[in-house]
Parts: structure tokens; C-alpha cells; sequence
């Protein structure tokens, strides 16, 4: 029967993130210590005070029907006030969708939007799921790629050399998953520039990790002039706000996005769950003070990260500007050994890592690089030192 299986679920690719992170859980319940660095989940719990607001709903005993399929009026509300004070965009609650994750948000977008053949020109590297959610869509994804010597940042240059007669969309994510890289607002608008040239384009600006950013200013491309009725912005409460599992996502995109998305919301997975809904709107509605400490503990690792990562032969790490994330270019180590394995790329480098010294990191491959691994520092400090001291061990073996 497995020859009834569709050939979108056969050509589609596993997530690398995940994959990786389960053969860790395999070898992690056969006894086998393994330090994973690979899932982009804060190590933090989700703030007290967003959990209390979420049992004080469930105690409210009015929120267990159905809630409206693009969420709670108040919540996109508070959405929309969130997106006017800290971005300066300015979307109506009617231009609000409320997903199960930013990951759904992203894949109404693509459905919502990309006819068979049409093309979204891709920043890479990117987050895994971006070229299978297109591709589910029907489309095709163009990738533009920035490199270590670039910060992993694409050029204006680059985007108008990529752009085509079938571009229909481009997508970026800032601060990046999986490079940490943060664009500037005149890095944005030099972007925006390109995009202005034509007016069937939307920018699909995945701001996740908006949170987690050290450059002391975060940059919305929707608030340049000229481009709030060409961007759809994805945000969401997994990152910072310690709420992964929560499941709370949305969009602000023109009205007509927002109406498409909603459709195929309603026909897919209907509402995001009605509790988690509450807890979202306090976390927005109250004191940001725990993110803001979560985003400072986050520095001081990587600045610990940065300087241990420098001490492992053949790793070549620039500095991440936001997320919780490093991304080293591993290509000098290409062509070694330890004698019984041998490192021809990223692929086997992650695996011998996960055999040799029990750390889980991922396959730059997954990201639009092959030359890179990415490894995530959203883990205690133990951790990370006792990680770095595995990987850096196994690699001073290899020549």
C-alpha cells in the first residue's frame, strides 16, 4: 500500500531539524548521553505569568468552543496594537491570522498565494522548511545565496539578478535562521528598492526570532514607505517567548492575503487552540521584562560560544547579530579522517559528531549551504561547554 503514497509526500524532503533531533531521542533512550544542539527550542520555561494567564482562561470557563478560524478579536487586536508600537506597521485585525506556528502561517501564505510554476525567490541559507512549503504550493523556489564573507547577507545586486517574469514572492528571515544574521533598516530598503521595480511581488518577511537580537534595533521591511501593502509579516510566540509548544503563530498582510489565508485555514486546521490563544494575548498585553532577559542570557552565550567555536580546528564562525544560532563553515575539514571515517562534507561531519562525540547539530545542506553546520545555543551553559569540548576532541582527531 505504500505505493498509494503521492508523489508530493515522496519528492518532499524531511526536516533536517527534526530528523536529526530524533536520532538523538534514539540514542539518548538507549542510555547514550547526547548533547542536542540541533532543535532552534529555547531551553527556557514559557514565563509564569503567561502561564497564568492561560489557566485563569481555562478557569474563565467561556473559552472551550470554537474560536473565530484567524483568532480571537482582543488577540489580533493586541496583535495589530504590538505590530503599530514595535515595528511601526500598520495591519487591522482584520489583516490578522492567528496560525498553529509561524510554520503554518508561512504555508497559508504559500498556498495562498503561488499558482503551479510561479517562483519565490529564496534568501540562503535558509529555515528547512521554506523549499518544501513552496514546492508543496506548487512553486518554484529560486535560491540567492550570501556567504560567510557576506555575514551570509544577500545583495540588492543579487536579488534583482534573480528576479524573473514568474517571481511571484520572496522570503527572508531576519534575524536568520540558521545564520543569526540580522538585516539593517538600509540594508532593507535597498532591498526594497528592487522590489518596488515590480508591482506583482510580496515580500514575505519571516521575523521570528525578533526578539532575540543584539544589534539594538530591530527592522520591519513592511514599515518602509511603499511596502505595507507588499509585505506579509510573520511573527509568532515560539522564540520569545519560550512558548514552542504552544503553537501560536500569525501573519499581518494586505487585507486580500489575510481573507486568502483565513480560507484556507478554515478548510486545513480551522482555529489555533483556544487556551493557547489566551496565554499569547498576556504574554503581548504585559511586562516584556522575561524576554528581555531571555534575549540577554542569549548574548552572553554566544559570546561564550563565539570564543570556545574559535578554538576548534577547521571551524570558521563569523559573529551572530541575533537568534540563537551558529552556523561555522566546515569545508576545511573536508577530505580528512580519524582512520576509519572519512569527512567529504557537512552530511558526514554531523554524523560522525553525533557518533563520535554524542552531540546533535544539522547538516548545513538542509539550509542552502553545504560548506556549514548549523548548532544552536539555546542550551545551558554546561551543555555548551561540555558539547564544544566533545566536538572539538573528535575533530582534533580527524587529518
Amino acid at each position: 500500500m505504500s505505493t498509494m503514497v503521492s508523489d508530493r509526500v515522496k519528492n518532499m524532503a524531511e526536516s533536517a531539524t527534526l530528523a536529526m533531533a530524533a536520532k538523538a531521542r534514539e540514542l539518548k533512550e538507549k542510555g547514550i548521553n547526547v548533547i542536542s544542539l540541533s532543535l532552534g527550542e529555547p531551553d527556557f520555561k514559557t514565563p509564569k505569568h503567561i502561564q497564568e494567564g492561560a489557566k485563569a482562561a481555562i478557569d474563565e470557563g467561556k473559552y472551550f468552543a470554537y474560536p473565530p478560524v484567524n483568532g480571537y478579536l482582543d488577540l489580533r487586536q493586541a496583535i495589530s496594537a504590538k505590530f503599530k508600537n514595535e515595528n511601526n506597521l500598520d495591519y487591522s485585525p482584520d489583516q490578522i491570522v492567528v496560525s498553529n506556528g509561524a510554520k503554518q502561517s508561512i504555508a497559508n501564505v504559500f498556498l495562498a498565494l503561488l499558482n503551479e510554476g510561479d517562483e519565490v525567490v529564496v534568501f540562503s541559507p535558509f529555515w528547512v522548511s521554506y523549499s518544501s512549503l513552496i514546492e508543496l504550493a506548487g512553486g518554484v523556489p529560486v535560491y540567492v545565496k550570501g556567504d560567510i564573507e557576506s555575514d551570509f547577507k544577500v545583495t540588492p545586486e543579487q536579488l534583482a539578478q534573480a528576479i524573473t517574469p514568474k517571481t511571484k514572492a520572496i522570503i527572508y528571515s531576519s534575524p536568520c535562521n540558521p545564520t543569526g544574521s540580522v538585516f539593517t533598516l538600509e540594508e532593507l530598503t535597498a532591498i526594497a528598492e528592487v522590489v518596488k521595480k515590480r508591482k506583482d511581488i510580496i515580500v514575505i518577511a519571516d521575523e521570528i526570532y525578533e526578539h532575540i537580537n543584539y544589534t539594538g534595533a530591530h527592522a520591519s521591511i513592511g514599515a518602509i514607505e511603499g511596502m505595507i501593502d507588499r509585505t506579509a509579516t510573520i511573527n509568532g510566540m515560539a522564540k520569545g517567548f519560550a512558548m514552542t509548544g504552544w503553537r501560536v503563530g500569525y501573519i499581518g498582510a494586505p487585507l486580500w492575503l489575510a481573507k486568502a489565508c483565513n480560507k484556507i485555514q478554515g478548510q486545513i486546521t480551522s482555529a489555533n487552540c483556544s487556551i493557547a490563544q489566551r496565554a499569547a494575548l498576556t504574554a503581548l498585553t504585559t511586562d516584556l521584562a522575561p524576554t528581555v532577559e531571555m534575549s540577554k542570557e542569549y548574548l552572553r552565550r554566544r559570546d561564550l560560544v563565539k570564543g570556545l567555536l574559535d578554538q576548534v580546528p577547521g571551524f570558521k564562525t563569523n559573529l551572530p547579530t541575533g537568534a540563537f544560532y551558529f552556523f561555522p563553515d566546515v569545508t576545511a575539514l573536508f577530505g580528512t579522517t580519524d582512520g576509519s571515517v572519512t569527512i567529504n562534507n557537512a552530511d558526514d561531519l554531523s554524523l560522525y559528531l553525533l557518533d563520535k562525540a554524542q552531540v546533535s547539530v544539522v547538516t548545513g545542506d538542509a539550509f542552502g549551504d553545504p560548506n556549514c553546520i548549523r548548532l544552536s545555543y539555546a542550551a545551558s551553559e554546561e551543555d555548551l561547554r561540555e558539547a564544544i569540548t566533545r566536538i572539538k576532541t573528535a575533530v582534533s582527531k580527524l587529518s
